[in-house]
């Protein structure tokens, strides 16, 4: 499995607020990235996947609401989690 306990709270430790925060946004877009990037190497390999390029574009969407959703609740949040992912709009 590409993803394991221990590294899901790796991501909740370093984009949340603790070990048990898996509802912040921060640590959601956190694990989003690292699926989405999952994905887009599997789909290098493996071109005529379809089921798994409609769940990469869910993926994505699911990101892009939530990034929209920081920045308007708090803009520093959604400067900060940007910068740490290393994505732009």
């Amino acid at each position: 499995m590409y993803l394991t306990a221990e590294k899901k709270t790796e991501f909740f430790e370093n984009f949340g607020k603790g070990k048990q925060d898996t509802g912040s946004p921060e640590s959601q877009i956190a694990l989003f990235t690292y699926r989405i990037n999952h994905l887009t190497e599997h789909l290098k390999s493996n071109k005529k996947d379809h089921a798994s390029r409609l769940g990469l574009l869910k993926l994505v969407g699911k990101r892009r609401r939530l990034l929209n959703y920081l920045s308007e609740i708090e803009i520093q949040r959604y400067r900060d989690i940007i910068a740490k992912l290393n994505i732009r709009k």
